[in-house]
């Protein structure tokens, strides 16, 4: 497995030498992180292709872009990854094909032959898609054998559109998922927040998909402001820094979910995420070191079960995460290098909404204000 980083700034390209690089005729997947401004025109593919005549390339627009340990704004990322032993197989839907995101999740996993597939790579529009309804059509397909991480396509502080690409210009709309065939490849996986909790456990009692309503049968926006004190006043920007844990029925490890907006008029709050009536709430907040040592956490257990230092580690964390730490974005991302000791290649993206299992062996589950990594390497 032999791995190539480049980063263009809008002028050149430039690529980062640490270890032997990809051939481009070679290679087969192209990974390309960007700001949304690059992927409207359709140049940034027609610049990739003749790069990587033969990859697979997929582009997604971004809220930063991560370049090994550096953090961009109003740039491209590349990773493009040669295997040796590994076949890859992609598969995009279109979300206005379907009813729903769970329908587009089973019709995507339904594409791809089980045979053999080991682990599934998404990265999906932020915007039209709900990307926990994404992964529970996409779980039902897979079972519980096949691995899937990846997550959803950003558009800087925006909040407005995001666009993927699939060996083509990139559109609003698109779900792109990679399969990655053959028993010689090791991907690992870890998500952590590294948020506080505070007050008491409290139970969803009334709500709709991700938009809630009650708590113990109170108003939601109304407990959330008393818990807010005076940082109510700064809603909704201040609710990046009090996101919600959410542990859903049947599964006992927390998600985070991010408030998206208030309804003052309905006293509720949307989520990126589903709220399920049922589910257990605990607010939380923003701690500076604890998000940075929650990436490295996160580091930790995506290579447990590694023998050796993964060659290449996909980073997806939270727009919220950047928001927060501002001037400080660089050190979770430093924070994970240091973890697989400066000997792995790191590329990703700040998004919103990234995917991953909780636990080994659990289901993939769409997480926020996460920093979630997944390592690859490649046995001989």
């Amino acid at each position: 497995m032999k791995i190539t980083l480049l980063k263009y700034d809008g002028n050149s390209w430039e690529e980062l030498r640490k270890s032997e690089a990809a051939a481009p005729t070679k290679a087969s997947l192209v990974l390309c992180f960007a700001d949304k401004s690059y992927l409207q025109t359709g140049n940034t593919y027609a610049m990739l292709r003749p790069k990587f005549p033969n990859a697979v390339i997929l582009t997604c627009s971004t809220a930063g872009e991560i370049y090994h340990t550096q953090v961009m704004d109003e740039s491209i990322s590349v990773a493009a990854i040669e295997f040796a032993h590994t076949q890859i197989v992609p598969h995009a839907v279109h979300i206005s094909d379907y009813p729903g995101s769970v329908e587009a999740g089973k019709a995507l996993m339904q594409l791809f032959d089980k045979t053999g597939l080991s682990y599934v790579l998404v990265i999906s529009d932020g915007a039209h898609v709900n990307g926990s309804a994404l992964v529970q059509g996409m779980n039902e397909i897979a079972g519980p054998d096949i691995l899937i991480t990846g997550g959803l396509a950003g558009d800087g502080d925006r909040f407005r559109s995001t666009l993927v690409g699939f060996n083509n210009k990139a559109e609003e709309g698109l779900i792109v998922a990679v399969g990655f065939y053959g028993d010689k490849l090791k991907v690992g996986h870890g998500s952590r927040g590294g948020w506080e909790t505070f007050g008491l456990e409290r139970m969803v009692t009334r709500s709709e998909v991700n938009v809630l309503y009650e708590i113990d049968d109170k108003n939601a926006l109304e407990l959330y402001k008393r818990y807010l004190g005076p940082d109510a006043d700064s809603l909704p920007g201040a609710a990046l820094l009090y996101p919600l844990a959410v542990t859903l029925p049947g599964i006992e490890e927390p998600v985070v979910r991010t408030i998206l907006s208030v309804n003052e008029e309905a006293g509720s709050m949307t989520f990126a995420g589903d709220i399920p009536k049922g589910a257990k709430v605990r607010f939380m907040r923003a701690n500076f070191d604890k998000l940075t040592n929650a990436a490295s956490n996160a580091a930790s257990q995506s290579s447990l079960e590694n023998e050796r230092m993964p060659d290449f580690a996909l980073l997806i964390s939270c727009v919220g995460r950047k928001m927060i730490l501002q001037s400080r974005t660089e050190e979770e991302v430093e924070a994970v290098e240091s973890v697989f000791g400066n000997q792995t290649l790191l590329s990703g993206f700040y998004s919103y909404g990234e995917l991953s299992p909780i636990v080994n062996g659990s289901g993939c589950q769409l997480h926020n204000q996460t920093m979630t990594i997944t390592t690859f390497y490649e046995m001989e």
